[in-house]
């Protein structure tokens, strides 16, 4: 499978994230990825920290590699979370920046591995794990790139650029537009297909699940009611994710409440008209996932 190559989508510069260790495959490697040495802190209201939760579940490591999960919205007044400040200053002499989550520390140490977490989601697939999913398969590689950059600038950046309170609305509408693109071009790779690369779970599903929960819980609210409508029109796109909202590993992860209250905490936008149209019952999908978690 291709995907369609991402030119109109502007690029955006993000800050260099703090700790950037990474994890290898034999004990050459700083941090050798052996079970029970490394542990996730992250909150699932925080969308890299959605993915990185649903792909440990899919990965099968809840004993491998233990999850401590952090409040929705931080408790520091800097964004961070106190629960990681021993962390981060044990990993950097007079740290003073926030704490800030997703984090993979080694056990071993007490020291923080990395907070970038696109290395995190690649290395947990490095673990020795009981799920029959790969995330990263050898061969499509480069397709599941494409649909992180469409994912991270053609949803999640348009659709922030395309709500901005005060932006001109010249700028709004092209962001919009993007946003369409964006949509409409992977609703074309879903058409008659169940997921993104060679008909297998892969880290390019997590990825789209992701954007769109945060599509349609977080960035509605800033867009009109007419621009909504047209995001909702793109029919299998939505069938996939309410799909997949239904499976254990997606659906038990979405905390709506605290994703709210995230969102409530940190916007400074407007709310729009978009807000009260909601695309998918997303808590009548995750209450399916947990009816399939117990089966």
């Amino acid at each position: 499978m291709s995907v369609t190559p991402l030119a109109a989508v502007p690029s955006v510069h993000r800050a260099a994230p703090v700790f950037r260790g990474r994890l290898g495959r034999d004990a050459r490697s700083g941090h050798h990825a052996v079970p029970h040495r490394y542990r996730l802190h992250l909150s699932t209201a925080c969308p890299a920290g959605l993915r990185l939760a649903v792909a440990h579940s899919l990965l099968g490591l809840d004993t491998g590699c233990p999850v401590t999960f952090l409040p929705a919205v931080p408790d520091c007044p800097d964004g961070g979370h106190s629960a990681l400040r021993p962390l981060y200053e044990a990993s950097a002499h007079h740290y003073t920046g926030p704490a800030l989550g997703p984090v993979l520390s080694d056990d071993w140490s007490g020291r923080i591995v990395s907070t970038h977490a696109p290395d995190i989601l690649r290395d947990l697939d490095r673990f020795p794990h009981e799920g029959q999913v790969s995330l990263y398969p050898c061969g499509p590689e480069s397709v599941i790139e494409a649909v992180e950059r469409m994912c991270a600038q053609g949803i999640e950046e348009a659709a922030q650029r395309a709500g901005r309170a005060g932006a001109d609305p010249a700028e709004r509408a092209a962001a919009l537009d993007v946003l369409l693109g964006t949509l409409g071009r992977l609703e074309n790779r879903l058409a008659g297909d169940e997921y993104l690369v060679d008909d297998r779970l892969t880290a390019a599903d997590v990825e789209l699940w992701a954007a769109l929960v945060q599509l349609d819980t977080v960035h509605r609210c800033h867009l009109d009611a007419s621009a909504v409508h047209r995001i909702a029109g793109h029919r299998a796109l939505w069938a996939y994710a309410r799909r997949l909202a239904a499976h254990p590993a997606f659906g038990r992860h979405l905390d709506l409440d605290g994703i709210s209250r995230r969102h409530h905490g940190r916007c400074q936008g407007l709310e729009a008209a978009g807000a009260a149209v909601q695309i998918l019952d997303w808590a009548g999908h995750a209450a399916d996932a947990e009816d399939a978690s117990r089966r």
